[in-house]
């Protein structure tokens, strides 16, 4: 049985914090260390990211089922889901596959729908440039990545997944795998309502949640509820981190309350 790397820190009842596609489990870091007081907060690495196991697999049935066998093996028997992308559509997921260990679900900037375009090529692109010709510095990396990439701030979060190994910088999420199974991290089956409570949270000038897709929404997770983050792209919690962590902790406040 392969576990998922993990970290924990506080006391409380259990939250799941789950990163996007390129991530790791220090990008919602920052809110990780708000609801410690509160919660106990675990933050993990999805296959094929950070510290955990690489796959040829990578489809959200897995990635639900690679959570749910990190619960049961720290013994939780439900605990609230925060994802933040395709993190959203694995918290989203585990509440169509195993719906009782769902205490809440926040989902950050994320629909339970397919998306006809592919947005990452670019990104795709530039990191198998540091694939082919390994780099021995950060700043040759940037350069690398920069001849498909042009947002340096994209640069920066894609290389916080570079490592020293035999004195060149190796990236630790899995390229190849993450690539040819594009068409299912940008993909989804719908799944059988799930009845508890769910927030979206939506940056205000991204795209991924449109009006055309509160149908879908409302048929999946029908006590859906929606706040916008104004001022705020796909990066919301980076963005905005005071102003999430309080959106997010009154709606546990609340779901706790009842």
């Amino acid at each position: 049985m392969k576990l998922l790397n993990y970290k924990e820190q506080g006391n409380g009842d259990p939250l799941i914090l789950i990163h996007g596609l390129f991530g790791n489990l220090d990008n919602l870091g920052l809110l990780a260390r708000q609801l410690e007081s509160s919660y106990r907060v675990i933050s993990i690495d999805l296959r094929n990211h950070g510290h955990s196991f690489h796959s040829e697999d990578h489809n959200y049935q897995a990635l639900a089922l690679d959570v749910i066998t990190l619960l049961e093996h720290l013994s939780i028997s439900s605990a609230h889901l925060i994802g933040h992308s395709m993190g959203g559509k694995v918290v989203m997921a585990i509440a169509g596959q195993k719906p009782e260990i769902v205490s809440s679900l926040v989902v950050l900037d994320m629909a339970p729908v397919a998306y006809p375009e592919r947005r990452h090529d670019a990104v795709f692109s530039g990191l198998q440039h540091v694939i082919d010709t390994p780099p021995t510095t950060r700043k040759e990396a940037d350069q690398l990545l920069a001849t498909s990439i042009v947002d340096p701030g994209v640069r920066q979060f894609l290389s916080k997944s570079l490592y020293k190994k035999n004195e060149q910088l190796s990236l630790r999420f899995n390229v190849p795998a993450l690539l040819a199974n594009y068409h299912h991290i940008i993909g989804w089956k719908a799944i059988s309502p799930f009845i508890g409570d769910v927030l979206f949270i939506k940056g205000e000038n991204s795209d991924y949640i449109q009006a055309s897709h509160q149908k879908e929404i409302m048929l999946q997770f029908p006590k859906a509820k929606a706040h916008i983050v104004s001022g705020t792209g796909h990066w919301l919690h980076a963005e905005k981190p005071e102003a999430i962590y309080r959106v997010i902790n009154r709606f546990l406040a609340k779901v706790g309350n009842r």
